[in-house]
């Protein structure tokens, strides 16, 4: 007779751990995933450094879109960080309403970047063909793989309305927020990079 109920606890116990397993390698496998995109981006730079050399090697000022776009996504930074706040502090409300600012100005930055790309055209310079350079090719080519990447950011932050909306968050199990936020922070911080690396090195 006691058997039935013993197993049912049985298997909630291993339920339970598997769900602390799950939680205790999520972040360790975010950032090493993180780790793996810095060692990317920072190949791509190096490479920008060394093409400068070249005697083809034109240099130009950042479009006034990309300095738009910046100012949009430290704000959305500061959106989020504001969100996860207000979460831990149980004002749900205030969190999903900053967390939906957050998207949108996220969409912005990616708009800003495309308006961007077109003020490059507009003077001439171009990513591929017989009237682009080697500084725009880069330039253009870099950011656009930020944009990737940052369009993953959007898919995630997209998660994490649903799931806001669905009530799966709260202010003592918040771990699918924590790592979307991480992801978006981190993202953040490499368009900053990368604006200034392109800014000062040109």
């Amino acid at each position: 007779m006691w058997l039935k109920p013993n197993k049912m606890i049985q298997e909630q116990t291993l339920e339970q751990e598997l769900t602390v397993a799950k939680k205790k390698s999520a972040k360790p496998m975010l950032w090493v995933s993180m780790i793996s995109m810095v060692m990317f981006f920072a190949g791509l730079t190096s490479a920008y450094v060394i093409s400068m050399k070249r005697d083809d090697w034109v240099s130009f000022d950042l479009p006034d879109a990309f300095h738009i776009s910046t100012f949009l996504i430290v704000a959305s930074s500061i959106t989020l960080f504001l969100s996860q706040r207000f979460l831990k502090q149980d004002k749900r409300q205030l969190s999903l309403t900053m967390v939906v600012i957050t998207l949108i100005l996220g969409i912005g930055f990616i708009w800003q970047q495309y308006v961007g790309f077109n003020q490059l055209k507009s003077i001439g310079l171009y990513f591929t063909g017989p009237e682009s350079t080697v500084s725009t090719s880069f330039i253009i080519g870099i950011t656009f793989m930020h944009i990737l990447h940052l369009l993953a950011g959007i898919i995630v932050l997209s998660v994490v309305i649903y799931n806001h909306f669905k009530y799966k968050y709260k202010p003592n199990d918040m771990l699918g927020f924590e790592l979307g936020a991480i992801f978006w922070h981190f993202v953040d911080i490499l368009w900053i990079y990368l604006f200034f690396f392109f800014y000062f090195i040109k």
